[in-house]
């Protein structure tokens, strides 16, 4: 048997072999990883030493070299930790240029190096300067190359001043193609001007590839054509023709060969960018179409199938681009949808952000309110035997200590002193207190009870008024608390409105448009503000100078027919210049109108009334009448009675709750003026959705809703603000009909029969004996009783309001367009 050679290895060492070679794999993948991770982070600088290369290579007219000193300027500025990486690859693109000159272009550079380091000495240097110092910088070191090399000419001369001037604009162009390139530049839109600028930059660098070839083809016609398809696919037509023509002008001056590639890609951005909508495969046979086309009639055959197969590598190029990076690209060009669904966005952003933030001060408010609340929830109410040993210890400690029957009858007759003092404090607190008829048994157990029947009497006011004022605390938080959680729910319902307008109402956008241009209106922008049923808000842009009102007669009806609900022009504002736009608000027409008329006299036919009424529409459907009555007559009833009623409105407009707005208006009133003074409410608000009424009376006299030949009172008893710092107020709802009248009044109108006459009988018969409906006449006729009623003598403020409630009738009916589908509304809130 044939043995075998072996060599065994102990099991330590091979175990260690197999872990030293998965450590070694380990150790390289996580160098690949850090490899790959360092280039990820340095991807702008690598890519800005790359186009120093290029730059610095470039060449146009043969012999000018512009771009390196005005590309360096800039990074300088703007990117100071690559500056020294991009010095090195523009010396080291100008030693490969066609005529390399490393030497000039390392001078420039230090020259301009210099001038940087100098005015950062004095704090001088500025981004702003640096156009100039290169300006400088290159005029001198190409007249110093003139001057050694003994060539001073005119020309030669007057081509140095032009590449000094070409590398002044080159640095105001980098200025401000460099942060968009790098995507530095934070704004969600780009100027035309940045976007040319950025064309000639990235033409510029094509320039640096003039001469490489790769099977023929040339790199820097690939390159071209392939930038315009990758902008004329982004932006459409006018942006690839733009680019056709930066770019052919700028290779047709570093190259005299090809001039005629401007008017080859101008016209092929231009076909390209009209089959944007195709998709890559239409923009690439557009802009193989257009080359050749031109390159027919410009070359011979080899040049028309150099340039097909240039345009076909170009295309190649084309569908191997990410597609995010085409919509990164058309994110910043203005027209296009993303563009508009960029700005949609950060529009979105914001209201939320707001949204966010309005909810957060809504809660700080919250907050407060709460600890207000449990600062009273706090205040545990005394017990009435709590009370009674108060009084006990203050009474004995003023009357019994230095008594000499103290320790008799707090020791030894404990509960009949003790009953006795009890019967005292019950006398007092229900103001029976017998002076003259005193108790047998008070007498008889006490030797001096009318002093500590004094005693009690004084320490009952001081709890009285003590009383009375902690009263006034626990109101005041409470009315606080009330105000604080008012002011949170008004600023929560905000907070709902800002995210309910953060739709996305694209699409309905779109519907709405297609309709009114189906029906041959050019509209200039369309905006949907709000969809929700009943508060329909939509804002439309248009140059209709004819005036035909075009807006109430064909686009509100349109409107209401996509919708199913009547839309109404709510507002309409003019241009302010010739040329601009007109702005016009449509809104949901309400179902109920209200139409109002006021009629009044000052006291002794003065001029200014102690009397106020308001007449708004508070939002939201809501449509507000109100009187209020001053404390007497004159200014000073005029001055408390507007200022009720002028924030009584603004509360309500604010959307704050009812009952809350008249407790503050009471606790502004209180505190306006130490005199007394007081102003009666009269407050009804009309529902224009559903015609229900809400009258809120405080202090004043009924109402009266006329309902054909029949005449309902309304009418509460409580008093008027500015008096009780706690009031009370009943809230009456009605549901209200079509043709209903609400007839609102002073008490200079109520009270004019007399105390001898049935006040609310007699207004009653006097309405029922009006024959007119129409709202102003009855409030002109009621006061014209009254004044002859009194035979001309006017002896109060008088003041009616009349509001007539009818179902609101469109102006322009709704109409069926064949092919128009109804809108479907958002279910959700974004």
């Amino acid at each position: 048997m044939k043995k075998e050679n072996v060599i065994m290895f102990p099991a330590g060492e091979q175990q260690m072999g197999w872990g030293s070679t998965i450590m070694d794999k380990g150790r390289g993948w996580l160098s690949s990883r850090r490899a790959v991770q360092l280039v990820l982070a340095k991807k702008w600088t690598i890519m800005l030493v790359a186009l120093g290369f290029l730059l610095g290579r470039a060449v146009i007219l043969e012999s000018l070299m512009p771009f390196a000193a005005a590309y360096f300027a800039v990074i300088y500025f703007l990117r100071k930790d690559a500056f020294g990486w991009t010095a090195a690859s523009l010396i080291a693109g100008s030693w490969f240029a066609v005529t390399p000159a490393p030497l000039w272009i390392g001078m420039e550079l230090a020259v301009l190096f210099l001038l940087f380091k100098g005015l950062e000495a004095y704090e001088k240097a500025e981004l702003g300067t640096a156009p100039l110092l290169v300006f400088i910088s290159t005029l001198v070191v190409q007249l110093f190359g003139l001057f050694i090399g003994d060539v001073m000419n005119w020309y030669n001369f007057m081509m140095v001043v032009v590449e000094a001037a070409l590398s002044f604009v080159l640095t105001l162009v980098f200025i401000q193609a460099i942060p968009v390139l790098t995507m530095s530049k934070k704004t969600a839109s780009l100027k035309n001007e940045e976007i040319i600028c950025l064309m000639i930059l990235l033409a510029s660098v094509m320039t640096g590839a003039v001469g490489w070839q790769i099977y023929g083809l040339s790199v820097e016609h690939i390159m071209s054509r392939f930038l315009l398809l990758l902008f004329a696919l982004a932006g459409g037509a006018p942006l690839g023709a733009c680019v056709g023509v930066v770019a052919g002008l700028i290779l047709s001056l570093a190259d005299f060969n090809a001039v005629v590639q401007m008017s080859l890609l101008a016209f092929a951005g231009l076909l390209a960018g009209l089959l944007r909508e195709g998709g890559k495969a239409a923009v690439a046979f557009g802009m193989l179409l257009g080359t050749s086309i031109l390159a027919v009639y410009v070359g011979s055959g080899s040049d028309v199938m150099t340039s097909t197969w240039e345009s076909v590598a170009a295309a190649v190029l084309l569908m191997l681009t990410p597609k995010i990076m085409i919509r990164t690209i058309a994110r910043y060009v203005p027209g296009t949808n993303e563009h508009a669904k960029s700005q949609h966005e950060y529009a979105k952003r914001v209201r939320d952000v707001t949204a966010e933030r309005v909810s957060q001060y809504s809660e700080v408010f919250r907050q407060l309110s709460r600890s207000f609340g449990q600062l009273n929830g706090a205040a545990v109410p005394v017990k009435k035997e709590e009370e009674v040993n108060h009084f006990m210890q203050a009474v004995s400690a003023r009357s019994c200590e230095g008594c000499h029957r103290n320790r008799a009858c707090w020791e030894g007759k404990y509960y009949q002193t003790y009953q006795m003092m009890k019967d005292m404090i019950s006398a007092v607190e229900e103001d029976r207190v017998p002076t003259h008829n005193m108790p047998r048994t008070w007498a008889s157990h006490c030797s001096k009870p009318a002093q500590v029947l004094g005693i009690i009497e004084q320490e009952y006011e001081l709890y009285k008024n003590d009383m009375h004022w902690k009263k006034q605390i626990f109101d005041s938080r409470q009315l606080v608390a009330d105000q604080l959680s008012g002011v949170s729910q008004v600023m929560e319902d905000l907070a709902h409105e800002i995210k309910r307008e953060g739709q996305t109402l694209h699409l309905q956008e779109e519907q709405i448009r297609e309709a009114l241009e189906g029906l041959g209106l050019s509209i200039q922008e369309l905006e949907v503000i709000n969809l929700e049923e009943g508060n329909v808000e939509i804002e439309l842009y248009h140059h209709f100078s004819r005036g035909h009102n075009e807006c109430r007669k064909i686009i509100a009806p349109l409107l209401s027919d996509i919708l199913g609900e009547h839309v109404a022009v709510k507002s309409e504002r003019p241009p302010e210049k010739n040329g601009e736009p007109t702005l016009v608000v449509f809104g949901s027409a309400k179902e109920f109108e209200v139409e109002t008329g006021i009629a009044g006299a000052a006291k002794g036919g003065d001029l200014l009334s102690g009397d106020s009424f308001s007449m708004v529409e508070l939002g939201n459907g809501k449509f507000a009448v109100a009187i209020s009555d001053g404390m007497g007559n004159g200014e000073r009833a005029r001055q408390e009675s507007s200022a009720a009623l002028s924030i009584l409105q603004q509360l309500l407009k604010s959307g704050m709750d009812e009952k809350l707005a008249i407790k503050s208006v009471n606790s502004i009133l209180l505190l306006r003026s130490p005199d007394e003074v007081f102003a009666t409410i009269d407050l009804a608000m009309i529902d224009l959705y559903t015609a229900k009424t809400t009258f809120m009376k405080i202090g004043s006299t009924p109402s009266f809703i006329k309902r054909g030949s029949e005449v309902i009172p309304v009418s509460a008893n409580n008093l008027p603000v500015g008096i009780l710092q706690d009031i009370d107020f009943d809230l009456i709802s009605m549901p209200l009909q079509p043709g209903d009248t609400i007839v609102m009044m002073s008490d200079g109108i109520y009270d004019a029969p007399g105390h001898a006459v049935n006040k609310e009988m007699w207004m009653k018969r006097i309405l029922q004996e009006l024959k007119t409906d129409d709202p102003q006449e009855m409030a002109d006729a009621l006061l014209e009783t009254v004044v002859r009623h009194h035979e001309g003598d006017i002896n109060d403020d008088m003041t009616v309001l009349v509001a007539r409630i009818d179902k609101h009738l469109p102006e322009w009916a709704s109409f069926r367009w064949p092919g128009l589908t109804r809108l479907e509304r958002p279910r959700t809130v974004s």
